[in-house]
């Protein structure tokens, strides 16, 4: 039987990381991409993470697992606490899919990728010492980790069309997604991140995606998962505006969105231009409009103001979260 070199490692690695938040919020370029989200789970939780299109459940995942810096609030993962381990929180979580961020190669094969995965969490997951072992112990303890990632999400090689040198353009959807998982899993992550769980799936292969990420969680690791409809025994995290507090002060709105604009919450000063050099005080004073008219003209620009606000408000708070949210995953996938 094939022994682990870092039995106390991976024994560790196996139990899962708790996940606590408070007020968790990330902001991006054009806005808040999610905020106020709070969360308690224990290791070996399924966690569910629900809300519409735009609503920052990416930006929510990348920052639980330390890739996206938070922007209010504080959370902790495995005892690290974040934004300020984000680097210990990144080496014990794995992601598995994650669109613009966890492609996989369609020319490649599924053999390809699972022993690309496996040299590279030889080469940057493990030990110096591990690196001058015989070339036939590193080589079995990679058909180890491969073996086990394979069996814990649910893929069967050799019921592939090609078997191991199946390309991936050539799976299915539930396939892609199990052997996406398959590669995070080769890196023993304390939890593992999945993003778009449900997508394209019958509700049969629904089933099956999620009868494959709870098998995950009973075995120990924590299981982070995006999905437009959670299942009734996870955790779950909304990330919809609506399911959160919300206050409807018109001088609050205008303020959050005067911040995000980059604009002074408080309002314009008016001072006197001085007169120009070469002119005196009394020139400089041209003649001005009737009193009454200046009244009138800002009583009107004052109701124009305040319809437009009042007709901008929930456009602008859309825009806000669904373009924050956007932005924020774009410079996820630079980094």
């Amino acid at each position: 039987m094939l022994r682990s070199p870092h039995p106390a490692e991976e024994a560790h690695s196996r139990s899962g990381a708790a996940v606590t938040a408070e007020g968790l919020g990330v902001r991006g370029p054009r806005g808040w991409a999610f905020r106020d989200i709070s969360v308690a789970a224990e290791p070996g939780a399924l966690i569910a993470v629900a809300g519409p299109s735009g609503s920052g459940r990416t930006c929510l995942l990348l920052a639980l697992t330390g890739r996206m810096r938070i922007a209010a609030g504080h959370a902790e993962v495995g005892g690290h606490r974040l934004p300020r381990q984000m680097t210990a929180v990144r080496r014990s979580t794995g992601l598995g899919p994650v669109p613009g961020v966890t492609d996989l190669e369609p020319a490649l094969t599924v053999a390809e990728h699972l022993r690309e995965r496996a040299l590279l969490t030889r080469r940057f997951g493990g030990s110096l010492r591990g690196l001058f072992r015989p070339r036939s112990a590193r080589a079995a303890e990679s058909r180890a980790r491969i073996e086990d990632a394979l069996h814990r999400a649910g893929l069967d090689v050799d019921a592939l069309p090609k078997g191991a040198r199946t390309a991936v353009r050539d799976l299915e959807r539930l396939e892609v997604l199990r052997l996406s998982v398959a590669l995070a899993l080769i890196g023993a992550p304390r939890l593992l991140a999945v993003d778009d769980t449900d997508l394209k799936l019958s509700p049969a292969d629904r089933e099956r995606a999620w009868s494959m990420l709870r098998g995950i969680a009973e075995d120990g690791t924590t299981v982070l998962a995006v999905c437009s409809e959670p299942p009734a025994d996870a955790v779950v995290l909304s990330t919809s505006p609506h399911d959160r507090p919300r206050t409807d002060d018109p001088a609050h709105m205008r303020e959050e969105r005067e911040e995000a604009d980059g604009a002074p919450a408080s309002g314009p000063t008016t001072q006197r231009p001085a007169p120009a050099a070469g002119t005196s005080e009394a020139a400089s004073e041209a003649p001005s409009a009737p009193r009454g008219a200046d009244e009138a003209s800002g009583q009107r620009d004052g109701r124009n103001d305040e319809q437009g606000n009042g007709q901008d408000d929930g456009r602008h708070d859309a825009r806000e979260h669904e373009g924050g949210a956007f932005d924020a995953i774009a410079e996820a996938g630079r980094a």
